[in-house]
């Protein structure tokens, strides 16, 4: 019975007639079923795309399939289409070891090194992503959009060319969590305004007061580029030319600003405030953006 099966499923083939040949074979009880049975059971299944069912029955043969090229092919056939390219990739190597050269397993191979690469890329990009937003803050309870802010200091989220163009007018390269910020609410408020200081100096504040963070643009009177920026309140106020004004303080005097000296352009701006009526005098107050924003606290 076997031996007048064969021809007649190499004709199902040529025709295409896949469910004739599985229906054919598994009327067959499993336990009868040889290798070259199995074999055609497989490819049929893969022209069905019953891809798990195939490699179900690839593996049920998988010891006598070891020297077969053809069973390697068609396993790692089935496994590319499940999106298993680990495993896909695996299966067309050893299919391309026991005949090397051929252009179908040539094919595959490169599918699913060009897949394995788009995954890790992808994956890559989601744990960016998650760290991200796993480190940023609850936005919506950031911010106070009172009206003043929304005149002074809200403007739409910036595009990466204005951006670019910010950071060119300002010399400085902006901080990534600060990019990020503004990305979701540019410029503003914060309904926390207040940074203790640590260790303050003898005789020097014990908290620094904000009255508004600068959103990356020009449109508003207080965003980076605006008015009253980062360029206007160090020329106008004679601040330090250390980096950029980053917060508005309550009084004209005071300013925090990005520091770049210890690191430039290739670093982490440290976040310092600037004292005008004490001689310009500098307090640090954390190492970067990111901790600026973390250490605010209610006034």
């Amino acid at each position: 019975m076997r031996d007048e099966l064969l021809p007649e499923l190499e004709a199902w083939h040529e025709e295409d007639e896949f469910e004739e040949i599985v229906d054919a074979i598994m009327e067959i009880p499993a336990e009868d079923r040889d290798y070259e049975l199995t074999s055609h059971l497989g490819r049929a299944l893969n022209n069905l795309e019953r891809y798990e069912e195939a490699v179900e029955h690839f593996l049920s043969v998988a010891e006598e399939g070891q020297e077969d090229p053809l069973w390697h092919y068609r396993v790692g056939f089935a496994y590319y289409h499940l999106d298993q390219y680990e495993e896909a990739l695996r299966a067309f190597e050893t299919a391309d070891q026991l005949e090397p050269g051929d252009e179908e397993i040539q094919e595959f191979l490169e599918l699913s090194r060009s897949k394995l690469s788009e995954q890790s890329v992808e994956e890559a990009t989601q744990s960016v992503a998650g760290a991200e937003s796993e480190s940023m803050i609850d936005f919506p309870d950031f911010w106070e959009d009172s009206d003043l802010a929304i005149e002074q200091y809200v403007m739409v989220p910036p595009t990466d060319e204005l951006i670019d163009s910010v950071e060119e007018e300002l010399v400085f390269r902006l901080p990534a969590f600060y990019i990020q910020m503004m990305k979701a609410h540019n410029g503003g408020i914060p309904r926390s305004n207040s940074f203790p200081i640590l260790e303050p100096d003898s005789g020097s504040k014990e908290q620094i007061i904000i009255s508004g963070i600068l959103g990356i643009g020009r449109d508003k009177r207080r965003s980076l580029c605006g008015e009253a920026g980062s360029r206007f309140r160090i020329e106008s106020g004679g601040y330090p030319e250390i980096g950029v004004v980053i917060c508005d303080c309550p009084s004209d005097s005071e300013v925090v600003m990005l520091d770049y000296r210890e690191f430039g352009n290739d670093g982490e701006p440290e976040v310092v405030h600037v004292d005008k009526e004490n001689n310009y005098q500098i307090t640090r107050l954390a190492p970067s953006f990111e901790a600026f924003i973390r250490g605010l606290v209610k006034e």
